[in-house]
């Protein structure tokens, strides 16, 4: 590794990525996450996406992916980001307290066939985990993206996405990576049935 910081976080990034190209447990996982979103689209159904910090402008990145385009001119697919209502997550934190500011917009916006995706380095978030819990509730497809000490996710997830890394912001970067080829997919696979 280099004294300097910039070359050992790519350094480090990299290797991550390399770990999770090999890992054909996480390459699976992936390939059933974009399975399961685009059988939610094809029914109709939508991607709801939520995470903290980071991970809240990566469910807004992953979010205008879908609406708008990865990488071909196409119809918009529904997609949002429950990061973004300032009005809604503050009068809900303030009135419900901010472990409800996700579940509450879950209660409100999602449907059963939606599919919940959960961003968590951690998977310790209580708004996160209430969001979980109130959407296997009404019959959406639970989706985590997670690192290693998330595994406690699992049980609320259908599908969960952990990713090698042993601090937020290289997990992040993987979780973004695979979100990347999972837009891709979606995107491939819509547009081959709409033609």
């Amino acid at each position: 590794m280099s004294d300097d910081p910039i070359t050992t976080h790519l350094e480090t990034s990299l290797a991550a990525l390399q770990r999770a190209i090999r890992d054909e447990g996480l390459l699976g996982i992936a390939r059933e996450i974009a399975r399961a979103m685009i059988a939610a689209l094809r029914s109709g159904n939508k991607i709801l996406i939520i995470g903290n910090g980071g991970s809240a402008a990566d469910a807004q990145h992953i979010a205008a992916e879908i609406v708008g385009r990865y990488r071909q001119d196409r119809p918009a697919y529904a997609a949002m980001a429950l990061t973004t209502d300032t009005s809604a997550l503050t009068s809900i934190a303030n009135d419900y307290g901010f472990e409800q500011v996700f579940a509450r917009q879950v209660e409100g916006l999602g449907r059963r066939g939606d599919v919940l995706l959960a961003l968590s380095t951690s998977g310790k978030s209580p708004n996160i985990l209430a969001a979980l819990r109130l959407a296997r509730e009404r019959g959406l497809v639970t989706v985590g993206f997670t690192g290693a000490k998330g595994e406690n996710l699992r049980g609320l997830c259908d599908h969960l996405l952990v990713a090698p890394g042993d601090y937020a912001a290289v997990i992040q970067q993987i979780h973004l990576a695979v979100a990347h080829g999972i837009c891709d997919e979606i995107e491939q696979s819509m547009m081959r049935k709409s033609t």
